[in-house]
């Protein structure tokens, strides 16, 4: 029995694409007696079928939610769901671009504005709003917003518009850390979002917290840490896992942007860490920094690093991966129990390491793998940072996925294993021996199951052609194309590492650069210019805590250079 229900909060367009790609990975898993849990997922019957939709609050802005109306979503005949059916409907533009979203009232998806908090799940749960899409169409550029590529139905109460700001154009943006926060100190802004939490909230049998994906790089920041923090009051003692989210950037030389992107990370950062159980940024940018670094590459995946509808996936797989501890249906650890692995002597951030696929050649063993990777690591670091070729791990969370048990060992009956970790005969003694070689002292943990990644459409096509079906890799190319990968072998671990002071105090020394008198505008949004140089000093405290003494001051001589 899985530990318990969890509720998530989507805070921003890229958070969206990446929930996308995240939903539709759960409800990709095959049926039957599942290794992961639903705890996400709300399960709800129609007729001769159940469908499972998120217990989801998506904040997301006007014109970012696309057109989501009748139709079916997957290639097999959805549920049949009673009553009114939530509906976006993308309008005609008259006299310019106009919102693409239609509802009667603020952030309700129901256009008809009849669901109330009162209404019980199985009532709710029977008008999902759809997305009408064909799959036979999955090119990058066909997929402008994340439910061009929504594959699950969701519940009449999932989305919220906030109509004060537009998702494109030039003028009406969500883009500064105050925008945010003062949105969130509206009334009845405030009164929705709570009506929507305690919704899912009595629905649950047993809570274990709430995981949030928030942008990190726009006003959404700001949005964030006001809803965390109403969590963190409100619903005190349980799990908040806080994802912060960041695409690829790109026109880099635009000043103000660069400038607003730096100072809401920063924001974002602080706040968000300090009312979360657990935070962790998520990113495939080199850098979160000032300066540019070159998006970070995958030997197996042939991603356009351009393209929120690639990028998002690959961080959707790591999520799926990352949250398996307490969503694991044999496992009966909880969120908080993973939060407070990790998030001991003031370290609330965390790193996340992915390897996506996870490199198993065709017919060798799990020990095989990760003896060709003694000198480096088998993943790469999601947590936009300078990778350091030995970096102190305090303590972390492994997990590997998509490997039957036939896979785990190659040693024969009484021959001399090629190498210690050909010794051991489980996967989780043959991660922990190789754990302790590369990461000495480190406090780990293990999960290992076989159930791999879904990755059939809408996931992207990128794959290499060396790829099988299943994701192990082949000597040569195979005759059929990226398109046959219907899953992929997971390696992910969620640390609590000195990578993390590299990455913490390159921002503080970034932010030290700047003329903050330029940029008036960012303060007028609702910033402080004092609460601001209290949060940088906070980040600078937090840096300080990944210390090891250990070339410390060597890499803070670095970064002062840069």
């Amino acid at each position: 029995m899985a530990a318990g229900e969890a509720v998530t909060l989507q805070l921003g367009p890229y958070a969206g694409c990446v929930g996308s790609h995240w939903w539709g990975l759960q409800a990709a898993a095959p049926p039957g007696p599942a290794e992961l849990g639903a705890g996400t997922l709300l399960r709800a019957s129609g007729g001769r079928e159940e469908s499972r939709t998120p217990r989801l609050i998506a904040l997301e802005l006007k014109g970012g939610v696309g057109s989501l109306g009748r139709g079916a979503v997957c290639p097999e005949a959805p549920a049949a769901w009673r009553g009114d059916v939530a509906s976006y409907v993308e309008q005609p533009p008259a006299g310019g671009a106009s919102p693409r979203d239609r509802g009667q009232r603020m952030g309700d998806a129901s256009s008809d504005g009849k669901s109330s908090s009162g209404t019980s799940l199985q009532d709710a749960t029977s008008a999902p709003a759809q997305l009408d899409v064909s799959w036979d169409v999955c090119s990058g550029s066909s997929m402008q917003v994340w439910s061009d590529y929504l594959n699950v139905q969701l519940h009449p109460r999932s989305i919220y518009v906030i109509q004060q700001y537009n998702h494109n154009g030039e003028s009406g943006r969500l883009e500064a850390f105050g925008q945010g926060e003062r949105l969130l100190q509206e009334q009845g802004c405030v009164e929705e979002l709570e009506d929507r939490l305690h919704f899912y909230v009595e629905e649950c049998d047993y809570l274990q917290g709430f995981q949030v994906l928030c942008d990190l790089h726009s006003g959404f920041s700001g949005v964030g840490a006001k809803v965390t923090e109403l969590l963190y009051d409100e619903y005190s003692g349980k799990g908040i896992l806080t994802w912060g989210l960041t695409p690829v950037m790109h026109n880099m030389g635009d000043s103000q942007k660069n400038f607003y992107r730096l100072m809401n990370t920063v924001l974002g950062i602080v706040h968000l860490s300090t009312h979360s159980s657990l935070f962790c940024p998520m990113s495939l940018n080199g850098s979160l920094g000032l300066k540019p670094q070159p998006p970070i590459t995958f030997p197996y995946i042939n991603y356009d690093a351009s393209l929120n509808y690639h990028s998002s996936a690959i961080l959707a797989a790591a999520l799926d991966t990352l949250t398996v501890p307490y969503r694991l249906c044999s496992s009966r650890g909880s969120m908080m129990h993973l939060a407070e692995t990790l998030n001991f002597s003031g370290r609330k951030v965390a790193a996340a390491w992915a390897s996506v696929p996870f490199p198993v050649v065709y017919g060798h063993s799990l020990p095989d793998v990760l003896h060709a990777y003694q000198q480096d690591l088998p993943w790469k670091l999601l947590s936009s940072c300078r990778e350091q070729s030995v970096s102190c791990c305090f303590a972390q969370s492994v997990v590997l996925r998509g490997i039957s048990k036939e896979g785990h060992t190659s040693s024969c009956p009484g021959k001399q294993p090629t190498s210690p970790l050909h010794a051991f005969e489980t996967a989780e003694q043959i991660l922990q021996q190789y754990s302790h070689t590369v990461f000495p002292g480190a406090f780990s943990t293990f999960h290992v199951l076989e159930q791999p990644c879904m990755t059939r459409p809408p996931y992207p096509r990128f794959f290499s052609p060396l790829l099988t079906r299943q994701g192990f890799l082949l000597d040569k190319p195979s005759s059929y194309s990226a398109a046959a990968v219907e899953s992929i072998p997971v390696l992910t671990s969620l640390q609590s590492s000195s990578v993390l002071h590299t990455l913490l105090y390159s921002l503080y020394k970034d932010v030290q650069k700047l003329n903050i008198r330029r940029w008036a505008s960012f303060f007028s949004a609702g910033v402080e210019q004092a609460d601001f140089h209290e949060a940088v000093e906070a980040l600078r405290t937090l840096s300080q805590c990944y210390e090891t003494g250990f070339g410390d001051d060597k890499s803070e001589d670095e970064t002062d250079s840069d």
